[in-house]
């Protein structure tokens, strides 16, 4: 796992096609904006539940929210 210290603004890209910015850090919370292509599935962990699930991997996008 990589682990990275980035400020509110700040970005992350992810191969060519995926961006991570941070929108806003407030008490402990983290809101994270993700561009990605409309083929990428973006869901959050807890939405994976009851669907059968491989290891994490480095290639594998962020958490979010479904669109």
């Amino acid at each position: 796992m990589l682990v990275l210290s980035r400020r509110v603004g700040e970005r992350i890209q992810i191969g060519t096609d995926i961006t991570v910015t941070v929108v806003r850090l407030v008490e402990g919370t983290v809101r994270l904006g993700i561009e990605a292509p409309a083929h990428m599935p973006i869901l959050r962990q807890e939405l994976l539940t009851g669907q059968q699930e491989a290891p994490p991997r480095p290639e594998q996008p962020v958490a979010a929210k479904p669109r």
